[in-house]
């Protein structure tokens, strides 16, 4: 009968931190705050990589 208890406790505990995770969005909350700036700062500081945006749009057929 201990062990269904301490089963049924773990799995209280697991269910009441994903329904938070879920309930204030920390998941996306650690992706925009955390993840995305590190990517940004790591791609940002890459050596030989362009920017696309500063590159001139050409119109003329090249055919």
């Amino acid at each position: 009968m201990k062990l269904i208890f301490k089963i049924l406790k773990i799995f209280c505990i697991v269910y009441s931190v994903l329904f938070a995770v879920f309930y204030f969005d920390l998941d996306g909350k650690l992706l925009y705050y955390v993840y995305e700036p590190l990517m940004c700062k790591h791609y940002d500081n890459i050596e030989g990589r362009r920017n696309i945006i500063d590159v001139p749009y050409d119109m003329e057929e090249k055919y």
